[in-house]
């Protein structure tokens, strides 16, 4: 059977406790998808709303690229542009590759470009990574030399403009064929340690137009004396591409109607971005140089449930942070999406078909930071307030009932220490001054040590009391019975009188025992401790027993000196006495009895063995006691005063008696262990 301590069930009781935050838990994660449930149908209305407006606006949509066409993308630009032929400026520059080139079309394409647009302006960034070989030379304009050929289609009108320098800085556009400078077409050409870069700016195209480039460079293999490195211009069927970028008329009628944390991406097909709208995201003012340390307290906690309530959501499908093409496939039509490392949000995808045919893919999110269940409102702050007083509470009952462990702890001690192992009262248990139940307990355990000391002291005086009241009664029956001897000759043969002479010696002989005990204890005070020889002692009191005991054999076996002890030698002749009378008791006529002694380290080890019938096996470890005695059907009085005499003398030298049966001879064992030190008196 398990054994459940007072502070083990304490514990028991405090993890239930438990169970409160836990079920807490369960219903806030329950409450978060109800939320996110709700969330998502809201969602789904408000983008069937911003559908109706995004088809209404016919302006914007019957403009847009055919799916079947090639599209020049041009980011939005959110800052002014300084044309110098660097990207470091540009909205895709990336610090740790020092390029503009993050994500380029081809790792092996020689011919790189990034486009932008801003209110007025179209901006091309297209870096060459060979050598231009020749540079353009105005006294011999006819010759091959590296340039770059613009085109623009604009509204049937074919335009087309050279870029050409005779040196890395400044540059024009120029009309093929030597004509004049076109200055709506500026940048600056820079040369690079792989060749070299061109930023450009000209007016902005309408959306949809036809434009495109090529990099032209010097090859004297071929016929015409140029190679095309590379080029965005005309395919095969003479079409260039068409300009797409952001609608920011569009997105301008979409942003007031967004909630916060809300965010509207439209995808063109192929996923290249037309609005990017975002409402605005209410801002966490908590000052925590106001705060108290309570509320610190509950922030931590709050922004720990907030990471818990994350792990136990649905994975969220990873999306670029900030990208001017998204790959639509990935995004789910409802769920969960994180953008880099920003918070995660609900989505709503739906797809809207344009007047040319092209698909629009619109996608509506909703950042989890405005779900009730994961923002620092009411509820979630109960929450974690339940939970931090639950957690308070289980660490004032564990403290608790560490306090009252310990108190029944000490109170076990104190009344385990009162009595020694031989049921013995040794001090009295100081009463506590606590008024509760354990502080009444302590003292009704104070009492009863008191009582029992009280009715022990009385015991043990109650066989020297009671041999010296006896001893008169005793003695006049004995005189009684002389002088009946003496006066009536005729009675003095009468068995009668034998029989009342040998009880009188009996009673005597009982009243002798019982007092002996008691003067042992109290001689105890007055012995006087010596060193001497055990072995000599003990070898000494065996040769006296032989000499008075013909009809047993009595012997000594062990060494006959060098056994230094410090004690009382008159003592340990008397328990030698005591051991070996019991042992003739108990031992057939001619039978053999034993005195051993040997070194055991840090005791000297003293036997007493004797052949005969073996002890009961329930009575090995009373025989010590008082009033227990092995003697049935003799004659002679006896209440087992002996061996509680040997036990009080080796308590007295702090040592430890036991008896046992052997098989090899047959016959009974005291084990004596007598410490070589000098022990501490028993304390009376």
């Amino acid at each position: 059977m398990v054994r459940l301590t007072l502070k083990r069930q304490l514990l028991i009781a405090c993890l239930l406790v438990l169970l409160i935050p836990w079920a807490g838990l369960q219903f806030v994660l329950e409450l978060d998808s109800a939320l996110r449930a709700q969330a998502t149908e809201q969602l789904a209305r408000q983008s069937a709303r911003l559908q109706h407006l995004i088809e209404n606006d016919r302006a914007s949509l019957n403009v847009l690229p055919a799916p079947d066409q090639r599209l020049l993308y041009a980011q939005p630009l959110t800052r002014h542009l300084f044309i110098d032929g660097y990207g470091d400026d540009w909205p895709s520059w990336d610090e740790d590759t020092d390029s503009a080139y993050a994500s380029p079309i081809s790792a092996d394409d020689p011919v790189q470009w990034r486009a932008a647009v801003d209110g007025q302006s179209l901006y091309l960034l297209i870096r060459v990574r060979q050598a231009p070989g020749r540079y353009f030379d105005p006294g011999d304009p006819e010759a091959p030399h590296a340039h770059l050929r613009l085109y623009l289609n604009d509204n049937g009108h074919a335009i087309t403009r050279e870029i050409r320098t005779p040196a890395p800085g400044p540059v024009v556009g120029a009309a093929p064929g030597g004509g004049p400078g076109d200055y709506r077409v500026t940048g600056v050409w820079q040369a690079t340690a792989q060749g070299y870069q061109v930023e450009l700016r000209m007016p902005r195209p309408a959306l949809n137009s036809e434009i495109g480039f090529e990099v032209w460079h010097p090859d004297p293999s071929l016929s015409g004396g140029y190679r095309l490195l590379g080029h965005m211009g005309y395919d095969a069927g003479h079409h260039l591409p068409h300009l797409l970028y952001p609608l920011t008329v569009l997105g301008g009628e979409i942003q007031p109607l967004l909630g916060s944390g809300q965010r509207v991406l439209l995808l063109h097909d192929k996923g290249w971005v037309l609005v990017d709208s975002h409402g605005p995201l209410q801002e966490d003012t908590t000052d925590f140089d106001s705060l108290g340390p309570g509320q610190i307290v509950e922030q931590i906690a709050l922004n720990g449930l907030r990471a818990l309530l994350r792990r136990f959501q649905p994975d969220p499908a990873p999306l670029p942070e900030a990208s001017p093409r998204y790959a639509v496939p990935t995004i789910p039509e409802q769920g969960l999406v994180r953008h880099g490392d920003e918070e995660s949000a609900l989505v709503y995808r739906r797809t809207l078909t344009t007047p040319s045919g092209a698909p629009v893919t619109l996608v509506l999110e909703q950042s989890l930071k405005d779900i009730l269940a994961l923002s620092g409102d009411t509820l979630g702050r109960v929450i974690v307030r339940s939970v931090l007083f639950v957690g308070l509470l289980v660490l004032t009952l564990l403290g608790y009932a560490s306090w009252l462990s310990w108190r029944i702890t000490r109170l076990q001690r104190s009344v385990a220490a009162t009595v020694d192992a031989d049921g013995r009262l040794l001090k009295r248990i100081p009463e506590s001054r606590a008024g509760d139940e354990l502080g009444e307990l302590s003292r009704q355990f104070s009492r009863l040590i008191d009582n029992l000391h009280g009715y022990t002291d009385y015991l043990e005086s109650f066989a020297r009391r009671l041999s010296h009241e006896l001893k008169t009664p005793v003695a006049v029956v004995r005189s009684s019975l002389e002088n009946l001897r003496h006066d009536n000759p005729e009675v003095a043969n009468s068995p009668y009188i034998d029989r009342a002479n040998q009880a009188t010696d009996r009673l005597s002989q009982i009243l002798q025992g019982m007092s002996e005990a008691a003067r042992l204890e109290k001689s105890f005070e007055q012995a006087e401790r010596e060193s001497f020889d055990l072995a000599d002692v003990a070898a000494q009191a065996t040769a006296a027993y032989q000499s008075l005991d013909p009809d047993h054999t009595i012997r000594y076996e062990g060494p006959t000196s060098g056994c230094p002890f410090e004690g009382s030698p008159e003592l340990l002749v008397q328990l030698l006495d005591k051991l070996v009378d019991n042992a003739r008791d108990f031992t057939p006529t001619g039978g053999l009895i034993e005195v051993r002694l040997e070194d055991r380290d840090a005791v000297w080890h003293l036997q007493v063995f004797n052949a005969g019938a073996p002890l009961p096996a329930h009575l090995t470890s009373e025989i010590f006691s008082p009033f227990v005695s092995l003697r049935e059907g003799q004659q002679d009085g006896h209440l087992g005063q002996g061996l509680q005499i040997v036990r009080l003398i080796t308590d007295y030298h702090g040592g430890h008696i036991s008896a046992r049966n052997v098989s090899d001879p047959d016959g009974v064992v005291f084990d004596l262990l007598l410490p070589r030190h000098r022990p501490h008196p028993p304390q009376s």
